[in-house]
């Protein structure tokens, strides 16, 4: 039962949390429009996040919805200033027609106040325990009209197409044909996709033969399930401690990494600093575009447990590394002062040092060509490698599709 004193505080919670939003979307470069600003200020989220508490439901924070049988969270709300950043690269018009994949039903909800009563919105999962409790949790939002459908997002929803937008709010590493078959002329489709283990949300519109991106955003996803679920390639170095995850490609000899770790790594300092609280940005997408190598590094290891790679006293590791038949190298950082760390790598094997050496230079080209200008271009090609790309384009092919990240020169 909802006293007025819990109404009120939950109004007072929803506007913070959209003043909140708001702050943060300006400062990622995506202003937060009139219309998504007064969305986030009237659709009850809490509605949608009955097992937590309010100031949990409207925290600038995820919320957990599900997670499967061996404890892999498979099911969120996504927190609410990447929403917003979502609901700004798609434009969303009164009178659209919205799919949107991934059913936790707060989202649909911002979709129904942005499209109005002469819009429709789909939402669609394919687990019927979250589209369920998606369609209760509307039905008490007073949302009525959004349609709740279960089913494979590799298949889109072709009862209701065409749509003017198709809203991906779960990590995609393809872009499945039905998607663009669904979507209407000068419709967008806007997802978070997955680039050798790097996601950027990405508008996506057609452009002649192909998808091109509008914009691109920082963001992080669950993974994508059913058809178009994609499992990376794990290699353990250390029992089950220190992996190499491979998103696009794979190693052709894992066994070359064998006792790797065992072995005394290298250092290299490329002379970059940036400051603690800055992001790196596109630094990240860079690696993946130049070093062939490139793959996530992952640390099982908690609290003062020793990570079981090297880390400089008062730095860090970064989950970013690379490669090179039997070495490997990660990006790192060591203090620079009181406020700021140098970028360098670590490098493990009998070329640990040449691998790391070959990261530094790559951090040290983006620092001079690339760091706080416009980042690359993504477009989204039908198979086959696209022509008259220019030498700064990394192509990676997917099932159904090519993405190309193409940089600025500089």
């Amino acid at each position: 039962m909802t006293t007025d004193n819990d109404a009120q505080k939950a109004a007072t919670l929803r506007n913070d949390m959209a003043t909140a939003v708001a702050a943060t979307c300006a400062e990622w470069g995506f202003p937060l429009p009139v219309r998504v600003e007064a969305a986030l200020r009237t659709a009850p989220r809490h509605l949608f996040a009955p097992e937590v508490s309010l100031e949990a439901a409207y925290a600038v924070e995820p919320v957990e919805v599900k997670r499967d049988e061996h404890g892999v969270l498979i099911s969120t709300m996504s927190s609410p200033d990447i929403q917003a950043m979502q609901l700004v690269q798609a434009d969303i018009q009164p009178g659209m027609r919205v799919l949107e994949v991934g059913s936790g039903g707060y989202f649909a909800s911002l979709l129904a106040e942005l499209v109005g009563p002469t819009g429709h919105v789909t939402t669609m999962d394919i687990d019927p325990v979250v589209t369920s409790r998606a369609a209760t949790c509307l039905i008490a939002a007073r949302y009525p009209g959004v349609q709740v459908v279960t089913g494979d997002a590799e298949y889109g929803w072709k009862a209701n197409a065409p749509y003017d937008r198709i809203m991906i709010t779960v990590g995609a590493w393809d872009v499945p044909p039905a998607w663009r078959d669904q979507l209407a002329d000068g419709g967008r489709i806007v997802l978070p996709l997955r680039m050798k283990g790097v996601s950027r949300s990405l508008a996506l519109q057609r452009t002649n033969d192909h998808l091109a991106a509008l914009s691109a955003g920082i963001c992080g996803f669950v993974p994508m399930q059913g058809a178009s679920r994609h499992d990376e390639h794990l290699w353990l170095l250390n029992g089950e401690k220190v992996g190499l995850r491979f998103d696009d490609g794979n190693l052709s000899d894992p066994s070359r990494l064998d006792g790797v770790l065992a072995g005394e790594p290298t250092a290299d300092w490329s002379g970059v600093t940036v400051a603690r609280s800055e992001p790196l940005g596109d630094l990240p997408l860079w690696l993946a575009t130049t070093l062939p190598g490139f793959c996530n590094l992952t640390v099982a290891a908690s609290g003062d447990e020793e990570p079981g790679i090297a880390v400089e006293r008062g730095g860090r590791w970064f989950p970013y590394a690379t490669v090179e038949d039997d070495s490997f190298a990660y990006l790192s950082v060591r203090p620079a002062g009181k406020s700021h760390v140098e970028l360098g790598a670590h490098g493990y094997g009998p070329h640990g040092g040449e691998v790391a050496q070959a990261i530094v230079e790559q951090v040290r080209v983006w620092n001079r060509d690339h760091r706080g200008h416009p980042g690359p271009e993504f477009s989204v090609w039908p198979n086959g490698r696209p022509a008259g790309m220019p030498p700064t384009t990394l192509v990676i092919p997917k099932q159904h599709t090519h993405v190309a990240i193409s940089w600025p020169e500089a």
